[in-house]
């Protein structure tokens, strides 16, 4: 299971990080009555959305496209699309199936240059949309059901999947249109939703093991729901509270695998979502190192002292890559021998002594290996702690009020 540690102990003694997280616990019974949030609880047992029966309706489903399709446009925003995109990064990136991501930007150029990527391949799309109002996913299925309708005519259809509300607006269009139609759970928010449908199918279609990725999710919430003493998602949660009491505020999550970039993505949506409001909430940033560790290692070690690190550790790589020396004398030869990986974690010791010393405070949180089971733990995991840290922090962590401001400008200077 996951495990969590944490450094830089000066900026808040034992005893108060233990009455915090004893505080925290009575959030524990909350969390179980579901008496709160109700209608934005659905997330919480994953087994009511990703059930055996639903898993095998989405590995049938995606096996048959899997058969045909060379390229996989997942059209949708933010939470629509950055749960998938974070595991089909980390692990099969590079799978059967090419997988496209539109409708979470409005470049015309973006559209272009995919459109002319798709010459000669077979090409299925997912729209996904829990109210299909938002401008970017609306235009991205307009762009491509024309493609599909100039280049496969009237049996296009069968090469549309719709992922939104039952009995909504989109549902009646799918139905009316032939498209087949996921659900997207009335009961749960985008940011917290990759354990649907809404993630569950596109990360099926890229080949991902999505029934042992759920059961990391329902073995973690297992863990959660029963601990009140070292819940590590209570833990963290009074944790990063503290330290944002105390002046820190901005939490970056900070790895040393590139893998994990579009997990952090997700981790900065879910978290800056959910409780950047009410003029409160950490600022959610991060960053890859150790390529990082060359621009904004710089400021980390000696800039302003308003950052702590949360950093997630794989203990375990699965490649086993080494050097050796040649004929040429490059000064490296202190590396001969030596596994990559034992590289990366003597930079990921380094980075954690040097910036804890210089009192930057740090958070680890460590799994056993980068795999589907491990990240379905870290998807539950993150979402459990910021429902418990949003209730710490005094605002509800499941509406984002913030959002429409824009939206409502645009859609005036767009005549909506």
């Amino acid at each position: 299971m996951i495990r969590i540690s944490y450094n830089g102990a000066e900026k808040f003694n034992h005893e108060e990080l233990s009455r915090r997280t004893t505080e925290a616990s009575g959030i524990l019974d909350l969390i179980k009555s579901g008496s709160e949030y109700k209608d934005s609880l659905g997330w919480i047992d994953p087994s009511m959305w990703a059930g055996d029966k639903q898993l095998d309706k989405l590995i049938r489903l995606s096996e048959n496209i899997r058969t045909d399709a060379d390229v996989f446009i997942l059209i949708g925003v933010g939470g629509s699309n950055n749960g998938a995109r974070a595991a089909i990064k980390a692990l099969y990136d590079n799978g059967r199936v090419e997988v496209i991501y539109a409708g979470n930007n409005l470049s015309p150029d973006y559209y272009d240059n995919v459109i002319k990527g798709l010459n000669g391949k077979s090409v299925y799309i997912n729209v996904i949309a829990k109210n299909f109002e938002t401008l970017e996913p609306g235009l991205a299925f307009r762009i491509f059901r024309k493609y599909l309708k100039e280049r496969y005519g009237k049996d296009y259809a069968k090469r549309v999947i719709v992922t939104g509300t039952l009995n909504s607006q989109f549902h009646k269009i799918a139905e009316m249109h032939g498209f087949e139609f996921l659900s997207f759970p009335t009961d749960i928010g985008g940011r917290f939703s990759v354990l649907s449908d809404v993630g569950l199918f596109p990360m099926a279609i890229a080949g991902i093991d999505i029934r042992s990725l759920v059961n990391g999710a329902m073995d973690m919430r297992s863990e959660l729901l029963v601990k009140s003493d070292d819940n590590i998602a209570l833990i963290y949660s009074a944790i990063r509270n503290i330290l944002f009491e105390k002046g820190f505020g901005i939490e970056m999550l900070a790895f040393f695998d590139p893998r994990l970039e579009y997990f952090a993505k997700w981790w900065i949506q879910l978290f800056a979502e959910s409780e950047g409001k009410d003029g409160k909430g950490l600022y959610p940033v991060s960053s890859s190192y150790s390529e990082d560790l060359h621009s904004v290692g710089q400021y980390v070690q000696d800039g302003a002292r308003t950052i702590f690190e949360t950093f997630i550790e794989i203990e375990n790589k699965s490649s086993s890559l080494s050097t050796e020396a040649d004929d040429i004398e490059d000064g490296f030869n202190y590396l001969n021998g030596k596994e990559v990986d034992a590289m990366n974690r003597a930079a990921f010791n380094a980075t954690v002594r040097a910036h804890s010393d210089s009192g930057i405070p740090n958070i680890i949180i460590s799994i056993p290996e980068l795999s589907e089971y491990s990240l379905g733990q870290l998807y539950y995991f993150f979402e459990f702690a910021v429902y418990a840290s949003g209730k710490i922090l005094g605002i509800n962590p499941f509406d984002q009020p913030g959002v429409e401001a824009y939206k409502r400008l645009m859609f005036s200077q767009l005549g909506k």
